[in-house]
């Protein structure tokens, strides 16, 4: 027939491997994984007729030439499931293979005929050929064991019995079979990319800190020094990530004043962002701040605290920065001649210039940016927040991200894009290891669920790792401003619960600052981006013990660690946000209690920041691996009180002038953890 394909080999596979898991864009964009991660993947495979199919998930580090098997299992409706550690940082290739079960469709057919009392003499010597030719693609002694049951087959009369169907149901000969099957024929989906990060990618505590404000003594100038002594009180508060806003010379030009005024007034500072002066631009450190070496200094003691310092990647330039009279034609100029600075209508940045990623020299400057990455990372920064990237080509994050990690594979880059959900989830895909979130302004139970989902349950979570931030130097919900000391505790339990990396702007965040700018914005009063701030760390209402404390437990439990596992709970009052996360612990419990294997947290928080809230709660017993009658023990890692509950529904209160959430590690009933008194029903 005209048009008709010509047939080829291929033609004549059978098995159909489709909706391969994870994959990012039919495969466009790799997905995301971290050291250690155990990685799922997911497929349909299947075959015409009623033969069986076997499929396995092949991985290997782009390094290694060896693919690495691991069997696949069937899940139901021709899906099939398989897992593989990772342990290396950098891209690695997977893809699924299937093929079908030959020795596995003749041994349910054989059994289906005995059960139905049939002659099955043809289906064993059916049985003893598939063995044989097991036996040629086997080595050594598997070969010589497949051949001696071959022949057991081959020489049994009909009717088998005893030994012999012992021998062919067993799982020692399906092992064998299973070992050498006959993949003449297999499928193989096309090859899936994963980036696989540091661990710190997938879980990490931030902290945002102005070292220009550090200072001990508030009519002087913070420097980087002032910043590393801060080191053992961010140790005390539980942090890992040590972000630091840009730290190069500020320009003098249209300087910004206090509150943002349009002229600064003699001796303010100027924003951070405003980079570039003579004394240098992005390669350069703000004199008043210190040198290089004092960078150095600070980094290598960070270090050794387990901290790791994050640098501020904003790329623009203030009207005084070394580039704008060293390479004028990497900004865009209006007809006059002159450069246009920064808008996001209604605001005006007139002491930024934007860098214009369309010019005809846009590979000088693409080269030029690189190059100020590798300048930090040769300093021993190798994680970066960057401003704004939403406003920037998202091609050139991709070749910017992708050349990085060719070199230094353990690089973080946190992308601080709070814009349009499409272009937050492109960035991620196009290499940003983390990213901020809309976490920031979802306040109700129904908009926390609902987000949480998106970000944890769907296609979303192969690519998009979220950071959860209660607050930063540009945002200052109005929650946050008239909530008191209950809203910011609130807020940070659900952040650093919620997710596996969560961030804070601080002091401001532990001492409550909530004063804003003006009724209706959401602009600090007197805003560390424009001024220097004192911050008394001894203040009296701090919550610096409660941070310290709600990191410790993320620290302790693994469960909190991971997003993958995060599942919601009811409860009859909509202020009462009810949510578990689990993992694998490894432990085995003696009594071989279900669920106890795992480590569980389960998490009560009172929405409601002015109002004790009370009610019933209903546990999915099933998710949390609880038997229905047996009780269980919960011991509330905020508090150090135990409980001890018995079903799924059971009743809170929670005031949240005193605690307004419970952060319950579930454990087994056993004696030794009930020697304490007990509410058998509720929480106080």
């Amino acid at each position: 027939m005209a048009g008709a394909r010509i047939p080829t080999a291929q033609s004549r596979v059978r098995p159909v491997i489709e909706a391969v898991r994870p994959q990012v864009d039919g495969g466009r964009f790799p997905a995301k994984a971290a050291v250690g991660d155990v990685v799922t993947v997911e497929a349909d495979a299947f075959v015409d007729g009623h033969d069986l199919v076997a499929c396995e998930v092949r991985h290997r580090h782009v390094t290694e030439h060896r693919w690495v098997s691991l069997t696949m299992v069937p899940i139901g409706n021709d899906r099939w499931r398989g897992a593989f550690r990772v342990s290396d940082v950098g891209r690695h290739r997977f893809t699924v293979h299937a093929w079908i079960d030959r020795f596995g469709t003749w041994r349910r057919d054989l059994k289906a005929r005995m059960d139905a009392g049939q002659d099955a003499s043809a289906d064993l010597l059916v049985g003893a050929d598939l063995l044989r030719r097991s036996a040629r693609r086997a080595r050594g002694e598997d070969r010589r064991s497949l051949t001696a049951m071959a022949h057991q087959l081959a020489q049994a009369e009909p009717g088998p019995a005893g030994p012999l169907v012992a021998l062919i149901f067993g799982d020692e000969l399906a092992e064998l079979a299973r070992r050498y099957p006959d993949r003449a024929a297999a499928a193989t989906s096309g090859e899936l990319s994963l980036v696989v990060d540091p661990e710190r990618a997938r879980f990490s505590t931030w902290y945002e800190l102005f070292p220009r404000s550090a200072s001990p003594d508030p009519d002087r100038h913070g420097t980087l020094a002032d910043a590393e002594a801060r080191l053992p009180y961010l140790t005390q508060l539980g942090i890992d990530v040590l972000y630091l806003p840009p730290i190069h010379p500020i320009g003098s030009t249209s300087r910004k004043g206090d509150d943002g005024a349009p002229v600064a007034g003699p001796g303010e500072p100027g924003s951070p962002w405003a980079i570039g002066a003579p004394e240098g631009g992005h390669t350069a450190v703000h004199p008043q701040l210190g040198s290089l070496d004092d960078l150095d200094h600070l980094v290598a003691a960070a270090a050794t605290r387990g901290i790791d310092v994050a640098l501020d990647l904003a790329f623009q330039c203030s009207p005084d920065h070394p580039w704008v009279h060293e390479h004028p034609e990497w900004f865009r100029h209006r007809p006059d001649g002159s450069i246009g600075y920064a808008e996001n209508p209604p605001k005006r940045y007139e002491d930024i210039y934007p860098l214009d990623f369309e010019t005809e020299a846009w590979r000088d400057l693409w080269d030029a940016l690189l190059g100020v990455v590798e300048f930090w990372i040769a300093h021993g920064i190798t994680v970066f927040r960057v401003d704004n990237p939403h406003t920037k080509p998202l091609g050139f994050w991709e070749w910017l991200i992708a050349s990085v990690k060719r070199a230094h594979p353990e690089t973080i880059f946190l992308a601080e894009a709070f814009t349009r959900p499409k272009v937050m989830y492109r960035l991620a895909k196009a290499g940003f290891s983390q990213s901020y979130t809309y976490f920031t302004w979802r306040q109700t139970r129904w908009e926390l669920e609902t987000y949480l989902h998106e970000l944890t349950a769907t296609e979303v979570a192969d690519y998009f790792r979220p950071n959860f931030w209660p607050n930063t130097p540009d945002i200052l919900t109005e929650q946050l401003q008239s909530g008191g000391a209950s809203i910011f505790a609130i807020r940070l339990v659900l952040a650093a619960t919620l997710a596996a990396s969560y961030g804070i702007y601080g002091p401001a965040f532990e001492l409550q600052d909530h004063l804003p700018r003006h009724p209706g914005s959401e602009e600090y009063l007197h805003s560390e981006k424009y001024a220097l701030r004192h911050w008394d760390l001894e203040r009296r209402g701090s919550l610096a013990a409660v941070v310290g404390r709600i990191n410790r437990i993320r620290r302790s439990h693994p469960a909190l660690q991971f997003n993958d596992s995060l599942r919601f709970h009811g409860s009859e009052n909509e202020q009462l946000m009810v949510y578990s996360k689990s993992r694998p612990t490894g432990e085995t419990v003696a009594d071989g209690t279900s669920g106890w294997d795992r480590d569980t947290v389960v998490v009560v928080v009172n929405l409601d920041p002015y109002h004790p809230q009370s009610g019933w709660i209903d546990l999915d017993l099933g998710a949390l691996g609880i038997e229905a009658d047996r009780p269980f023990a919960l011991h509330d890692l905020l508090t150090d009180e135990r409980y001890r509950w018995e079903g799924p529904r059971n009743f809170v209160i929670l005031d949240p002038q005193v605690v307004p959430a419970h952060i319950f590690h579930l454990r087994p009933p056993t004696p030794d953890r009930l020697d304490r008194p007990v509410s058998t029903k509720g929480s106080r």
